[in-house]
C-alpha cells in the first residue's frame, strides 16, 4: 500500500479541508465524494456513527482511488481502526485522544487525526504519533485557546480546526493559524441534493483559497 502520510499531505496541501459526511449512505456515497471532489476536495471522512460506514468507505475508495484521501471519523477504539484499515480507509480522525487507538493508526499505515481541547492531550497525541491535531470543538474553545496552545507546541505542528467552522469564519481560522478545517453540516446533510452538495463545497472551497492568496 503506498504511503497514506504522503497521500495526505499531498491532498492536504492541494486544500486543506476535511470533509465530513456524517449519516451519508452506501447507496450515495459515491456521487457525493465526486461532488466533493469535483469541487476541490481532497480528504473526506465518514464518521462511524453514520449507516454502514465501512461500506461507504469501501465504495468511496474504489470511486475515488488514490484521487482523494478516504478514511472514518469518530474512531474510538483500536478494533474500529483495524477496520477502516481493512475497509480501506487511508485516515483515522477521533473526537478525543486515545494513546492506543493512535498508535495503532499509525501501525497501520493510516492517518491519525485525534482531537484535543487542552495542551496535556496536544502533547500526548504527539507523543502517541499523531500526524495532525484536531482542535474540537473549535468554536467552545475559542480564539484564545488555540493562541496560546499554539505557542508552545513544536514548530510544525499542524492544527485543524473541527466544530462550529461556517462559510463566514473558515477563512478566519486560517488566518489565525490553523492548517486547515473539518467542515460537516456546511458540506453535506442527509436529503441534500448532489447540487446542493457540490454547490456548498465550491463556495467553501473558494473561501479558504481566497484567505490563502491574501
Amino acid at each position: 500500500m503506498p504511503n497514506s502520510s504522503g497521500l495526505f499531505d499531498t491532498a492536504f496541501d492541494a486544500c486543506p479541508i476535511v470533509a465530513i459526511i456524517r449519516g451519508v449512505t452506501p447507496g450515495e456515497a459515491a456521487s457525493v465524494g465526486r461532488a466533493l471532489y469535483d469541487a476541490g476536495i481532497r480528504i473526506i471522512e465518514v464518521p462511524m456513527n453514520s449507516p454502514e460506514p465501512l461500506k461507504s468507505i469501501e465504495v468511496l475508495s474504489s470511486a475515488l482511488g488514490e484521487k482523494a484521501v478516504i478514511g472514518a471519523g469518530t474512531v474510538l477504539t483500536v478494533e474500529e481502526a483495524e477496520a477502516v484499515a481493512s475497509a480501506g480507509g487511508r485516515l483515522c480522525v477521533s473526537p478525543n485522544t486515545d494513546p492506543a487507538v493512535i498508535k495503532a493508526t499509525r501501525s497501520l499505515n493510516l492517518v491519525s487525526i485525534p482531537g484535543v481541547f487542552s495542551p496535556t492531550e496536544a502533547f500526548a497525541a504527539l507523543a502517541a504519533g499523531a500526524d495532525l491535531l484536531k482542535l474540537f470543538p473549535a468554536s467552545s474553545a475559542g480564539r484564545d485557546v488555540f493562541r496560546n496552545m499554539k505557542a508552545v507546541l513544536p514548530p510544525g505542528t499542524r492544527v485543524i480546526a473541527v466544530g462550529g467552522v461556517t462559510f463566514e469564519n473558515a477563512g478566519e481560522c486560517l488566518a489565525e493559524g490553523f492548517a486547515g478545517v473539518g467542515a460537516g453540516a456546511e458540506l453535506y446533510k442527509p436529503r441534500r441534493t448532489i447540487e446542493e452538495i457540490y454547490a456548498s463545497a465550491k463556495r467553501l472551497v473558494s473561501s479558504l483559497m481566497l484567505c490563502e492568496e491574501r
